[in-house]
């Protein structure tokens, strides 16, 4: 059981955020985005894992192209 939790915590602290970064946007707890993926993963036989990591990408590119950058001299 051990070995799970830290399984758990290594994804939780190296993640991508989605989840957090959707609850927080949604204004709903971050376990109940969780939930839904893992209960989409299942019932949709992989569609949530692909739906999230499409979301990480979006995400990381989004945070690339918005980046605010201080001055005009930062490009």
């Amino acid at each position: 059981m051990q070995f799970l939790y830290k399984q758990l915590h290594y994804f939780q602290k190296r993640g991508y955020h989605v989840c957090q970064r959707i609850a927080d946007r949604l204004g709903i707890r971050a376990k109940v985005v969780r939930t839904t993926f893992m209960y989409l993963t299942f019932a949709t036989l992989g569609f949530g894992f692909a739906l999230y990591l499409f979301l990480a990408f979006w995400m990381r590119i989004k945070d690339i192209v918005y980046t605010k950058r201080s001055s005009v001299f930062d490009l």
